[in-house]
C-alpha cells in the first residue's frame, strides 16, 4: 500500500445490508458462516456514508489518512446493478483510495465487473473471494454446504483477471474432513491462476451456524494447533512467493465463539508459524511448482 499509494493506506470494513444466495429462502448458508454473514465488526444498521465516517475517525487518531473501503460481510456483488452501483458510490469520497469487494464464485458476472471497471478509472478495485475458495476439496466444499464448486471458483477468477483487478482468495486450513494434501492442492491452484493475494484462516465455531449446533454435539472434529501449524507451514511452501499473505490465522468474534484458536493469541499462533519455519529453514514458494 505504501509503494502504490505514498503512505499507509487502512481498510475500513462496511456493512451494506447484503445477503447471500446461500442463505435465502430457508437455506443454512455455509456451515462456518452466523447471521452476521462474518460481519461483527461493522457498524450495521447505519448508512454507508456514516459507516465510513465513523470508521475514519477511529484511524485519524493514529495518523493514518487514506482508506480503502472494503465492504466485508455476505456477498457484496449480489443485487440489481442499479443498487450496487449506488451502495459503491456511497462510500466513495476524497480519502478513499480503493474498494474492496467481498463475494462469492457464483455471484461474479461480467455486468458487475463492466461497473467496477467503471470506477477503477479513478479508484483501486480490489475483487475479496472471502467465500471461495475454502478447500481444493470439492467433497468438502458440499460437505460444508457452500453452494459453489471448485470450477464456479476457477471461473470466477479467470473472468476477474480478464477485467485486471487485484484477486484476494480465502482459505480454512483446517476444515473438518480435509487433509494435508487438500491444502498443499489448494495452494497450487491459487497459485496455477496467479491470484494476488490469499488470507489463510483457521476455522472457528460460533453460536448461530450449523458447526455452531454439530460442536456442541461433539459431531465435528478439529485438528490440533500443532497440526494447524504444520499446514501453514506446508501451504506457504507450495505457494508461489509472488502471492501476498494477508493472514495466517483468524480473528473470532469476541461474543459468541464456541471454538477459536485453540484458545491462544492471534500473535502466539503467528510466532508459533514463523518458528516452525526458521527451525525447518523453510519459505514462502521453497516446493512451489507454480510461479
Amino acid at each position: 500500500m505504501k509503494k502504490k499509494y505514498g503512505e499507509k493506506v487502512q481498510r475500513l470494513a462496511l456493512n451494506a445490508g447484503f445477503t447471500c444466495p446461500n442463505r435465502e429462502n430457508g437455506k443454512p448458508g455455509c456451515f462456518f458462516c452466523d447471521e452476521t454473514g462474518s460481519g461483527f465488526t461493522t457498524f450495521a444498521g447505519k448508512s454507508i456514508k456514516e459507516q465510513v465516517q465513523l470508521m475514519k475517525e477511529r484511524y485519524r487518531r493514529k495518523g493514518i489518512k487514506k482508506f480503502i473501503a472494503y465492504f466485508q460481510n455476505y456477498t457484496n456483488t449480489y443485487a440489481p446493478l442499479e443498487i450496487l452501483e449506488q451502495i459503491y458510490i456511497q462510500a466513495l469520497d476524497e480519502d478513499i483510495v480503493q474498494l474492496d469487494i467481498a463475494t462469492r464464485p457464483d455471484c461474479i458476472n461480467e455486468a458487475t465487473l463492466e461497473l467496477l471497471k467503471k470506477i477503477s478509472v479513478r479508484y483501486g478495485v480490489t475483487i475479496s473471494l472471502d467465500v471461495g475458495l475454502q478447500t481444493a476439496n470439492y467433497h468438502t466444499l458440499v460437505k460444508i454446504n457452500r453452494g459453489h464448486t471448485l470450477a464456479d471458483y476457477i471461473n470466477a477468477v479467470l473472468m476477474i483477471k480478464r477485467f485486471g483487478f487485484e484477486i484476494v482468495s480465502h482459505v480454512i486450513l483446517n476444515l473438518p474432513g480435509d487433509n494435508m494434501l487438500d491444502v498443499i492442492e489448494s495452494a497450487k491452484i491459487l497459485s496455477a491462476l496467479g491470484v494476488d493475494g490469499v488470507k489463510i484462516h483457521s476455522l472457528y465455531v460460533v453460536e448461530g451456524s450449523v458447526f455452531g449446533e454439530m460442536y456442541k454435539k461433539n459431531q465435528i472434529q478439529i485438528c490440533s494447533l500443532e497440526t494447524y501449524v504444520d499446514r501453514v507451514v506446508r501451504f506457504l511452501e507450495h505457494l508461489s512467493p509472488r502471492i501476498t499473505i494477508h493472514r495466517l490465522v483468524a480473528d473470532p468474534p469476541s461474543i459468541g465463539t464456541l471454538f477459536g484458536n485453540w484458545g491462544k493469541s492471534k500473535s502466539e499462533i503467528v510466532n508459533m508459524i514463523e518458528n516452525k519455519m526458521k527451525t525447518e529453514d523453510t519459505y514462502q514458494g521453497k516446493r512451489a511448482r507454480f510461479i
